[in-house]
């Protein structure tokens, strides 16, 4: 966002002036300490938090009027956000209302004014560890509560956080992530800053993080989303794919997906991909879960007793990765007697 010009609010409360009945008089203007902001993280995410929030931007209010357009704040050794920029307080202590985000280019068209507060368009990238976090705070003030104090902007994470987990107490095969992915939920959205709310789009989207060294699973449920860390995608009702109805997914269900390799761990023959497909290929299960914003939702995927289904961009979409358990019928055939004499004579 480009910064407002230098000029500090007595300018501005100037040429309100001269725009004014003759009989107005004009706001007192307070030449102390310009407005900053005290900021703080209200949810788990950790995208963004206090610790790596230096950066954030903010629009002004005073009533319906715009105080001051979109502006970058920058966090200082003292613990306060301040903006090169300077807007002071109203010296009549009037009341002024801020909308603030991070980070400054979240991923949408941002377009707050007194007609609308709004952020259009908003996808996240499709690349797991390309997504961002975004959070937004809303907050009132006035000269005496907050010229010394600061405005404290308690920011919350509007987007949900998906992990991914897995594991495996079957010793019999050896298996190995080296990706993950989130398959068809909506990507587009766009977000009311005064209801925090979203309105969801039509376009969908699938997320992924693929990685080189691949982990191999244990008993003990380990993340398998990468160095790119998790995803960020728009709160929103997932619907399920339709693996055995609808394998090839025409319908843009949601599913979650690992790339897997399974071999036996005693003679190292791979059992999935099946031979003619590769090394790796991605095997997914279905999800409806209902994403809420400023939530962390850890999926952990236990492959004990099966792998789910064959993804639906890979050959024979919908086939389930591993069958049931091998097993046997057994009929032991009766003897039959086959008499056959033989002489004990001698010569």
């Amino acid at each position: 966002m480009k910064k407002t010009s230098t000029s500090i609010l007595v300018l501005a409360l100037a040429a309100m002036s001269l725009a004014s009945c003759s009989q107005d008089e004009p706001a007192a203007v307070n030449r102390g300490r310009a407005i900053d902001f005290r900021s703080a993280m209200s949810s788990r995410a950790t995208e963004i938090n206090n610790g790596n929030l230096t950066d954030i931007n903010v629009a002004a209010f005073m009533g319906d009027q715009l105080f001051f357009p979109v502006m970058e704040y920058t966090k200082g050794s003292d613990g306060f956000f301040t903006s090169s920029t300077e807007y002071y307080w109203p010296g009549d202590n009037s009341e002024l209302s801020f909308y603030a985000y991070a980070p400054a280019n979240p991923g949408g068209t941002v377009n707050i004014t007194p007609d609308a507060k709004t952020m259009a368009d908003f996808s996240p990238a499709e690349n797991i560890a390309d997504q961002i976090d975004f959070v937004t705070a809303y907050a009132t003030g006035t000269k005496d509560a907050n010229e010394t104090a600061g405005v404290p902007l308690t920011f919350n994470h509007q987007l949900a956080q998906i992990e991914i987990q897995a594991k495996t107490a079957n010793d019999v095969y050896t298996y190995k992530v080296s990706g993950v992915r989130i398959g068809e939920p909506v990507s587009k959205g766009s977000f009311d800053f005064a209801t925090s709310a979203w309105t969801e789009g039509t376009d969908k989207a699938i997320y992924t993080e693929t990685y080189d060294d691949a982990k191999t699973l244990t008993a003990d449920a380990v993340n398998v989303m990468g160095e790119g860390g998790n995803a960020m995608i728009l709160p929103q009702q997932l619907t399920a794919w339709d693996p055995t109805g609808d394998g090839s997914n025409t319908a843009q269900g949601a599913y979650l997906a690992i790339k897997l390799q399974i071999t036996t761990t005693e003679t190292g023959v791979q059992v999935y991909p099946f031979p003619s497909n590769g090394d790796c290929q991605w095997a997914a299960i279905p999800i409806d879960t209902k994403l809420e914003a400023g939530k962390k939702y850890i999926y952990t995927l236990d492959l004990t007793h099966g792998a789910g289904y064959v993804d639906p961009h890979d050959p024979v979409p919908g086939t389930p990765v591993l069958g049931g358990p091998i097993k046997f019928t057994v009929d032991v055939v009766d003897w039959v007697d086959t008499p056959s004499d033989l002489p004990m004579t001698t010569k």
